[in-house]
């Protein structure tokens, strides 16, 4: 048997600022996220960063929550239906697939037993973070072998590490905004705006930054697109510290006085909606870019549970199923 597991990062089980502050002291408190001495920054999360954050993010959150729940949580599990459909027609009785997260509930640790249980021999963990960094792919490492610790029988195990530029993902990615430009206009300009992560990391050797500028420059490519139809943005800041630029916030704001009127935003590095992706750009960033005079705005969604989508991650975790 041949057992699967998707790994994203997690969500608040409601959007209350007292679930939001148990989600986010967990992630927060992660030194894979935050690479700052644990007696200088709990101190800090707990008593300043958590009481003042949760109430602001539980508000966003309801801008954006879904009747089965978080949008991530609603769309991780119709990706793991739709995968686990694809990977059943080619291992027919063969293969399981769930569904875990890293800092909120399925657990990861859980989920792997979850398998073992159900008698998968080999494990395929598909970390959703197609660009590899230390503060996501990292903790999926971490737990994961964390988990194994624990076990007497292990199973023949394999972590894919990144799908940056996998030939089947960037052709989902080129036929998303293909489809959304046939359904509602092509606008003048393509911002592809990566969660971003601080300078620090990079200068460290972490290669997030060089695989979300291989993402776009394949993308833009895919797409026919000319230096000037594109640029490429980093979101999602948090604290002081330098983080990578340019900053997609300000490009929006930047845009409509440097001649861009029309511009279609979408998130590679995001596999399925999130906060970030809803509220962030959908929502903030179109009232941002149109405030600064923008005229058209567009979000193209995340891949999400697309067909195309599923079918790039089951051959990603075929190819590395080990027979």
């Amino acid at each position: 048997m041949l057992g699967v597991v998707t790994v994203n990062t997690g969500t608040p089980d409601a959007p209350q600022a007292r679930e939001v502050s148990r989600f986010l002291s967990r992630f927060l408190a992660d030194p894979r996220v935050v690479e700052l001495p644990r007696a200088l920054w709990l101190p800090l999360l707990r008593g300043v960063i958590l009481p003042l954050r949760s109430p602001r993010s539980a508000r966003n959150y309801r801008r954006v929550w879904m009747d089965g729940g978080s949008p991530l949580a609603v769309h991780s599990q119709r990706l793991r239906q739709a995968l686990e459909l694809e990977l059943e027609v080619r291992l027919p009785g063969a293969v399981v697939v769930e569904s875990a997260f890293l800092y909120s509930e399925p657990f990861l640790p859980a989920t792997l037993s979850k398998l073992r249980a159900a008698g998968a021999r080999r494990i395929v963990v598909l970390p959703l973070f197609p660009q590899a960094s230390g503060t996501t792919t990292g903790p999926v490492y971490d737990q994961a072998s964390a988990a194994l610790r624990e076990w007497r029988a292990l199973p023949s195990l394999h972590l894919i590490g990144d799908y940056h530029a996998d030939d089947a993902y960037i052709d989902a990615l080129a036929n998303s905004v293909r489809e959304h430009w046939q359904q509602h206009g092509r606008t003048a300009h393509l911002l592809m705006s990566f969660h971003g992560i601080p300078q620090r990391c990079v200068d460290r050797g972490d290669p997030y930054g060089e695989q979300c500028r291989a993402t776009a420059v394949r993308l833009a490519a895919a797409l026919g697109l000319g230096a000037a139809e594109w640029t490429l943005s980093f979101q999602s800041r948090f604290g002081k510290a330098r983080w990578l630029a340019p900053a997609t916030d300000r490009m929006m704001a930047e845009f409509p006085g440097k001649g861009v009127r029309s511009v279609t935003v979408i998130c590679p590095g995001f596999a399925v909606d999130c906060l970030e992706t809803l509220e962030e750009i959908a929502i903030g960033g179109r009232e941002t870019y149109l405030h600064a005079g923008g005229e058209q705005f567009q979000y193209v969604p995340a891949l999400n549970d697309r067909g195309d989508h599923a079918r790039a991650l089951a051959r990603l975790v075929l190819a590395n199923a080990g027979g």
